[in-house]
Protein backbone atom coordinates (compact mmCIF):
# COMPACT_ATOMS: atom_id res chain seq x y z
CA UNK A 1 0.00 0.00 0.00
CA UNK A 2 1.21 3.35 -0.83
CA UNK A 3 -0.15 7.17 -0.39
CA UNK A 4 0.41 7.38 -4.19
CA UNK A 5 -3.05 9.51 -4.08
CA UNK A 6 -2.37 11.54 -1.15
CA UNK A 7 -1.33 15.31 -1.68
CA UNK A 8 -1.44 18.48 0.47
CA UNK A 9 -4.55 20.52 -0.90
CA UNK A 10 -5.26 23.25 -1.70
CA UNK A 11 -7.65 25.22 -0.16
CA UNK A 12 -10.84 25.08 -1.75
CA UNK A 13 -11.76 28.75 -1.35
CA UNK A 14 -8.42 30.42 -1.83
CA UNK A 15 -8.20 33.91 0.23
CA UNK A 16 -5.79 36.48 0.06
CA UNK A 17 -2.04 35.44 1.42
CA UNK A 18 -2.62 31.76 0.99
CA UNK A 19 -0.69 31.85 -2.49
CA UNK A 20 1.49 29.35 -1.28
CA UNK A 21 -0.80 26.64 -0.24
CA UNK A 22 -1.87 26.76 -4.82
CA UNK A 23 1.52 25.45 -4.74
CA UNK A 24 2.18 22.88 -2.13
CA UNK A 25 3.07 19.77 -3.82
CA UNK A 26 1.16 16.20 -3.99
CA UNK A 27 3.13 12.90 -2.39
CA UNK A 28 1.62 11.16 -5.42
CA UNK A 29 2.22 10.33 -8.99
CA UNK A 30 -0.51 8.98 -10.98
CA UNK A 31 0.51 5.82 -12.83
CA UNK A 32 -1.29 3.87 -16.01
CA UNK A 33 -2.13 0.09 -14.80
CA UNK A 34 -3.37 -2.38 -16.75
CA UNK A 35 -7.09 -3.36 -15.92
CA UNK A 36 -7.72 -7.39 -14.89
CA UNK A 37 -11.23 -8.68 -15.54
CA UNK A 38 -11.60 -8.79 -12.03
CA UNK A 39 -10.99 -5.31 -11.38
CA UNK A 40 -12.65 -3.46 -14.38
CA UNK A 41 -15.96 -5.62 -12.77
CA UNK A 42 -14.91 -4.30 -9.61
CA UNK A 43 -15.18 -0.81 -11.22
CA UNK A 44 -18.13 -1.30 -13.44
CA UNK A 45 -20.73 -2.67 -10.87
CA UNK A 46 -19.16 -1.54 -7.72
CA UNK A 47 -18.76 2.11 -8.24
CA UNK A 48 -22.41 3.23 -8.38
CA UNK A 49 -22.92 0.99 -5.25
CA UNK A 50 -19.76 2.54 -2.81
CA UNK A 51 -17.80 4.96 -4.53
CA UNK A 52 -18.65 8.60 -3.29
CA UNK A 53 -18.01 11.72 -4.46
CA UNK A 54 -16.64 14.77 -3.15
CA UNK A 55 -18.74 16.37 -1.06
CA UNK A 56 -18.79 20.38 -0.59
CA UNK A 57 -19.90 19.52 3.17
CA UNK A 58 -18.97 17.34 5.85
CA UNK A 59 -20.93 13.60 4.60
CA UNK A 60 -23.21 12.00 7.03
CA UNK A 61 -21.79 8.71 7.30
CA UNK A 62 -25.10 7.67 9.15
CA UNK A 63 -26.94 7.98 6.65
CA UNK A 64 -24.34 6.26 4.10
CA UNK A 65 -23.84 3.26 6.23
CA UNK A 66 -27.64 3.50 7.12
CA UNK A 67 -26.28 3.17 11.09
CA UNK A 68 -24.12 4.89 13.70
CA UNK A 69 -20.99 2.45 14.06
CA UNK A 70 -17.45 3.37 14.65
CA UNK A 71 -15.56 4.79 11.88
CA UNK A 72 -12.23 3.90 10.06
CA UNK A 73 -10.42 5.84 7.03
CA UNK A 74 -7.61 4.14 5.42
CA UNK A 75 -5.39 6.43 3.15
CA UNK A 76 -3.64 4.61 0.47
CA UNK A 77 -5.28 0.84 0.58
CA UNK A 78 -2.99 0.00 -2.50
CA UNK A 79 -5.04 -3.43 -3.40
CA UNK A 80 -7.44 -3.49 -0.83
CA UNK A 81 -5.92 -6.80 0.67
CA UNK A 82 -5.43 -5.73 4.16
CA UNK A 83 -9.14 -3.29 4.10
CA UNK A 84 -11.22 -5.92 2.39
CA UNK A 85 -9.82 -7.97 5.65
CA UNK A 86 -10.52 -5.87 8.33
CA UNK A 87 -13.62 -5.16 7.14
CA UNK A 88 -14.71 -9.07 6.87
CA UNK A 89 -13.89 -9.47 10.07
CA UNK A 90 -15.32 -6.64 12.19
CA UNK A 91 -18.81 -6.18 10.25
CA UNK A 92 -20.26 -4.35 13.08
CA UNK A 93 -17.76 -1.79 11.99
CA UNK A 94 -17.88 0.80 9.37
CA UNK A 95 -14.69 1.80 6.95
CA UNK A 96 -13.58 4.20 4.84
CA UNK A 97 -11.08 3.67 2.04
CA UNK A 98 -8.99 6.51 -0.09
CA UNK A 99 -6.79 4.89 -3.31
CA UNK A 100 -6.65 7.09 -6.88
CA UNK A 101 -4.69 3.93 -8.19
CA UNK A 102 -7.52 2.46 -10.41
CA UNK A 103 -6.66 -1.07 -10.76
CA UNK A 104 -6.86 -1.10 -6.61
CA UNK A 105 -10.28 0.70 -6.27
CA UNK A 106 -11.46 -2.03 -8.79
CA UNK A 107 -9.64 -5.12 -6.74
CA UNK A 108 -10.99 -3.42 -3.73
CA UNK A 109 -14.32 -3.24 -5.09
CA UNK A 110 -14.41 -6.70 -6.68
CA UNK A 111 -13.91 -8.16 -3.64
CA UNK A 112 -16.93 -6.16 -1.65
CA UNK A 113 -19.10 -7.40 -4.42
CA UNK A 114 -17.44 -11.23 -4.25
CA UNK A 115 -17.37 -11.27 -0.25
CA UNK A 116 -20.83 -8.97 0.23
CA UNK A 117 -19.63 -6.35 2.30
CA UNK A 118 -21.80 -3.62 3.49
CA UNK A 119 -19.36 -2.02 5.50
CA UNK A 120 -17.08 -0.50 2.84
CA UNK A 121 -17.36 2.96 1.00
CA UNK A 122 -14.36 4.00 -1.33
CA UNK A 123 -13.18 7.76 -2.61
CA UNK A 124 -11.03 7.68 -5.26
CA UNK A 125 -9.71 10.44 -5.63
CA UNK A 126 -7.07 12.81 -3.14
CA UNK A 127 -7.23 12.17 0.44
CA UNK A 128 -6.20 15.72 1.44
CA UNK A 129 -9.14 16.61 -0.46
CA UNK A 130 -11.51 13.87 1.26
CA UNK A 131 -10.02 14.90 4.89
CA UNK A 132 -10.89 18.51 4.33
CA UNK A 133 -14.24 18.48 2.63
CA UNK A 134 -15.95 15.21 3.47
CA UNK A 135 -15.05 14.36 7.17
CA UNK A 136 -16.37 16.31 9.93
CA UNK A 137 -14.22 17.07 12.67
CA UNK A 138 -14.49 14.73 15.77
CA UNK A 139 -15.76 11.88 13.94
CA UNK A 140 -12.94 9.19 13.36
CA UNK A 141 -12.39 6.37 15.58
CA UNK A 142 -9.27 5.42 13.64
CA UNK A 143 -7.38 6.65 10.18
CA UNK A 144 -4.47 4.36 9.23
CA UNK A 145 -1.78 5.06 7.16
CA UNK A 146 -0.16 1.52 5.72
CA UNK A 147 3.19 1.47 3.58
CA UNK A 148 3.09 5.01 2.57
CA UNK A 149 5.49 5.98 -0.60
CA UNK A 150 8.74 7.55 1.96
CA UNK A 151 10.29 9.27 -0.91
CA UNK A 152 13.56 8.09 0.13
CA UNK A 153 15.96 10.98 -1.72
CA UNK A 154 16.48 13.93 0.56
CA UNK A 155 15.08 16.37 -2.09
CA UNK A 156 11.68 14.17 -2.61
CA UNK A 157 11.13 14.46 1.64
CA UNK A 158 8.46 17.45 1.08
CA UNK A 159 6.69 15.36 -0.58
CA UNK A 160 6.09 12.94 2.22
CA UNK A 161 2.43 12.53 3.80
CA UNK A 162 3.71 12.66 7.23
CA UNK A 163 4.04 16.39 7.69
CA UNK A 164 3.15 18.52 11.05
CA UNK A 165 0.31 20.07 9.09
CA UNK A 166 -1.02 16.74 7.78
CA UNK A 167 -0.56 15.44 12.02
CA UNK A 168 -3.08 18.20 12.22
CA UNK A 169 -5.71 17.57 10.16
CA UNK A 170 -5.85 13.93 11.46
CA UNK A 171 -6.48 15.44 15.03
CA UNK A 172 -8.89 17.02 13.49
CA UNK A 173 -10.83 14.28 12.39
CA UNK A 174 -10.27 12.27 15.22
CA UNK A 175 -12.66 11.61 17.92
CA UNK A 176 -10.71 12.70 21.33
CA UNK A 177 -9.35 8.97 21.91
CA UNK A 178 -9.25 8.10 18.54
CA UNK A 179 -6.20 6.35 16.73
CA UNK A 180 -3.56 7.19 13.99
CA UNK A 181 -1.92 3.99 13.16
CA UNK A 182 0.70 4.08 10.55
CA UNK A 183 3.30 1.46 9.33
CA UNK A 184 6.14 1.45 6.81
CA UNK A 185 9.08 -0.80 5.91
CA UNK A 186 11.77 1.55 6.03
CA UNK A 187 13.40 2.45 9.30
CA UNK A 188 14.27 5.94 8.50
CA UNK A 189 10.58 6.39 7.24
CA UNK A 190 9.73 5.45 10.45
CA UNK A 191 12.13 7.35 12.68
CA UNK A 192 11.38 10.63 10.34
CA UNK A 193 7.29 9.64 11.62
CA UNK A 194 8.55 9.39 14.82
CA UNK A 195 10.21 12.86 15.40
CA UNK A 196 7.06 14.74 13.43
CA UNK A 197 4.38 12.71 15.62
CA UNK A 198 6.10 13.26 18.82
CA UNK A 199 5.81 17.14 18.92
CA UNK A 200 2.45 17.12 17.27
CA UNK A 201 0.16 18.97 19.65
CA UNK A 202 -3.10 17.09 20.92
CA UNK A 203 -1.55 13.42 20.80
CA UNK A 204 0.33 10.80 22.94
CA UNK A 205 2.21 8.09 21.36
CA UNK A 206 1.30 4.63 22.58
CA UNK A 207 4.25 2.97 22.46
CA UNK A 208 6.05 2.48 26.20
CA UNK A 209 8.95 3.45 25.09
CA UNK A 210 7.75 6.77 22.83
CA UNK A 211 8.77 4.54 19.67
CA UNK A 212 6.91 2.41 17.80
CA UNK A 213 4.07 -0.11 19.20
CA UNK A 214 4.59 -4.11 19.15
CA UNK A 215 2.91 -5.40 15.66
CA UNK A 216 -1.02 -4.79 16.31
CA UNK A 217 -2.90 -8.21 16.15
CA UNK A 218 -5.69 -6.06 13.71
CA UNK A 219 -3.28 -4.88 11.03
CA UNK A 220 -3.30 -7.75 8.79
CA UNK A 221 -0.22 -9.04 7.35
CA UNK A 222 0.47 -8.33 3.46
CA UNK A 223 2.34 -11.24 0.67
CA UNK A 224 4.34 -8.06 0.72
CA UNK A 225 5.24 -8.12 4.52
CA UNK A 226 5.54 -11.85 4.53
CA UNK A 227 8.20 -11.62 1.83
CA UNK A 228 10.04 -8.88 3.67
CA UNK A 229 9.86 -11.01 7.22
CA UNK A 230 11.34 -13.92 5.55
CA UNK A 231 14.24 -11.67 3.57
CA UNK A 232 15.15 -10.16 7.19
CA UNK A 233 13.21 -7.52 6.88
CA UNK A 234 11.95 -5.17 9.51
CA UNK A 235 7.79 -3.05 9.63
CA UNK A 236 7.42 -0.39 12.25
CA UNK A 237 4.13 0.84 14.01
CA UNK A 238 3.23 3.96 15.15
CA UNK A 239 0.22 4.24 17.10
CA UNK A 240 -0.67 7.94 18.34
CA UNK A 241 -3.81 8.77 20.22
CA UNK A 242 -6.02 11.66 19.90
CA UNK A 243 -6.03 13.66 23.63
CA UNK A 244 -7.92 16.37 22.81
Amino acid sequence: MTDSHVSNQEPSVPEQGEERQHRRIKSFVMRAGRMTEGQQRGLDQGRPLFVLPLADAPVDFDQVFGRSAPRTLEIGFGMGHSLLEMAAASPEHDFIGVEVHYPGVGALLNGVLTQGLTNVRVYDCDAIEVLNRCIADNSLDRLMLFFPDPWHKSRHHKRRIVQPEFAELVRSKLKVGGILHMATDWEPYAEYMLEVMNVAPGYRNQAEDGKCVPRPTERPITKFERRGERLGHGVWDLKFEKLA
